[in-house]
């Protein structure tokens, strides 16, 4: 995965009470178009403390070092079907961690949208799984809708382009009224954001 970019808005909490640090959890993601039509969603999921401890298999553990390291790739077509995913496991602290990764390729063939939770936790939801893998798929759906539906890239090709124009026109066919509505505050249907973009689906408060 590519290094992220830092924000320019960064926000602040105001000051907290005298406190130590006892773990840090990294996840990252992101989104990938490939040159053959596909699509790469990645994620990372790396936890750490700093301080040395002792695991039972892993034994001393220096601080900084991984508790976990995990990620995952999906790829994508245009419709979120899953063509392929790998599982890389380069930290866990059992040895019987990497024994769920098979489990995963399961997946191939599911769709990411509506049902994408519920067919995660069929296929690799509790033994059959990775608590914190499975944990890393949740999110990889919202980047991969960011990834084929964000802004429009200045550098596409022609090609793309239409393939862009294809995916939005079939979106707008097939799904309707946008699912994300009323699914957080800026999204209210009764909403200026909703006003604005989706006038059709605008539902005025009620006096």
């Amino acid at each position: 995965m590519n290094a992220p970019a830092q924000s320019e808005n960064l926000a602040h909490f105001s000051e907290a009470s005298p406190r130590r640090l006892m773990h840090t959890r990294r996840i990252e993601s992101q989104g990938f178009r490939r040159e053959d039509g596909l699509w790469d969603i990645e994620a990372r999921i790396v936890d750490s403390k700093p301080f040395a401890y002792e695991e039972p298999y892993r034994g001393h553990r220096e601080a900084e070092s991984d508790v976990h390291n995990i990620a995952i790739r999906l790829t994508l077509d245009d419709d979120f079907v899953v063509h392929d995913i790998e599982v890389l496991m380069p930290a866990v602290p059992y040895p019987s961690c990497a024994g769920a990764i098979p489990n995963f390729k399961l997946l191939i063939g599911a769709k990411v949208g509506a049902g994408w939770r519920k067919a995660v936790q069929a296929v690799v939801g509790s033994t059959k799984g990775c608590t914190h893998a499975r944990e890393l798929l949740f999110p990889m759906a919202t980047v991969a809708f960011q990834t084929l539906f964000g802004w429009e890239d200045e550098a596409e090709s022609q090609q793309e382009k239409e393939r862009r124009a294809q995916r939005e026109a079939m979106r707008g066919q097939q799904a309707g009224r946008p699912h994300f509505l009323d699914g957080c505050h800026s999204w209210a249907s009764d909403g200026e954001v909703v006003a604005t973009l989706y006038p059709q689906f605008f539902t005025p408060k009620k006096l």
